[in-house]
């Protein structure tokens, strides 16, 4: 890992369902959302994705990077374990961040979602009961 504003921060530990795949993210994301587009939804299961944002440099592969399956290209994707189909992270904004799936943490982050985005196609079943800032689409998208 790279950067010096991260040089003093917690390392957290990340995995899949299965452990065939590890991680290490520092405990710096820059932001924390609930995503409700279908995208996440078909890639989670889920009615939402909550993720974390950081510099995809932040994010180092310790174990199973053999083991990924790799939807999109080299710049933009979303990485699964090949052997259970979990969600990982999400390689965002031009391949320069990492959006870490943040159900696949072992370890607990300091940061914690802000708000909802894309509740404009949320799934018509679920209902959001939290009293966070929702957003029709990207952030101060009303």
């Amino acid at each position: 890992m790279t950067g010096s504003q991260y040089r003093n921060a917690r390392i957290l530990a990340g995995e899949c369902y299965c452990r065939a795949v590890r991680y290490e993210v520092a405990d710096a994301f820059s932001y924390a959302l609930i995503c409700h587009c279908s995208n996440c939804r078909r890639t989670t299961g889920s009615a939402f994705k909550p993720f974390a944002g950081i510099e995809y440099g932040q994010l180092r592969l310790v174990r199973g990077e053999d083991l990924r399956i790799i939807y999109g290209d080299d710049t933009t994707h979303d990485a699964h374990c090949a052997r259970c189909g979990s969600l990982l992270y999400s390689r965002v904004r031009e391949g320069k961040w990492a959006h870490v799936a943040m159900g696949t943490l072992v370890d607990t982050p300091s940061i914690r979602p802000s708000a909802h985005i894309f509740v404009g196609s949320k799934a018509p079943w679920h209902e959001i009961t939290d009293n966070l800032p929702q957003y029709r689409g990207h952030v101060g998208d009303g």
